[in-house]
């Protein structure tokens, strides 16, 4: 097994989407990036921190390699924005990798000038590679929350139509059955 750290916005949501790929054994949501130990939600949404809310994964490389870990992560959220996803602000948000080898490193690297070069988002890829720190696990009510609901109402996708297609994409291509919901109906999610 391999560890990958990735943030990107509010971690339910990506937690969400990455657990379901073939080979991903498990994941967890937590903090990382910053400058306090024991940092909590509610301490990091202060925005003084330096955390990133992330999801740390553990995978089977033998199944689903890095590389497609990582492509799949530029799908599922806007790579393109500094410390923001859609109205969700501040560093806490920002694209960030937290590498845990030269080999990841490298790959992420490549990755994000691959992305640059494909044309897939309108703007340049503002996602830092950086060396993996201590990763900090959030609250238990943070943990394996299921895509759709946020305290039992429905949780709408920022930047949805940017990023409906991608996920489309991207769940097909590793081979996962997809469909395209036309209103976000809670009763259907």
């Amino acid at each position: 097994m391999e560890t990958a750290v990735f943030a990107g916005g509010c971690f339910w949501g990506m937690e969400d989407l990455i657990r379901r790929i073939p080979g991903v054994h498990k994941t967890r949501v937590g903090y990382t990036g910053g400058h306090v130990d024991n940092p909590t939600y509610r301490l990091v949404c202060t925005k003084t921190t330096g955390h990133a809310e992330a999801v740390e994964i553990e995978f089977d490389p033998s199944v689903v390699s890095y590389r497609k870990l990582l492509e799949f992560f530029f799908q599922i959220h806007d790579p393109t924005t500094i410390d923001r996803q859609g109205n969700d602000i501040g560093d806490s948000y920002r694209s960030e990798i937290f590498y845990t080898s030269d080999a990841q490193k490298e790959m992420a690297v490549k990755t994000i000038e691959d992305v640059n070069a494909s044309g897939l988002w309108p703007a340049p890829v503002v996602t830092k590679a950086s060396p993996a720190v201590t990763f900090w696990e959030a609250e238990p009510e943070h943990q394996e929350r299921y895509y759709g609901t946020r305290g039992g109402k429905l949780y709408t996708i920022q930047n949805a139509s940017a990023v409906a297609m991608n996920v489309i994409t991207a769940a097909e291509s590793l081979g996962l059955a997809t469909c395209w919901v036309s209103s976000f109906d809670e009763d259907l999610l």
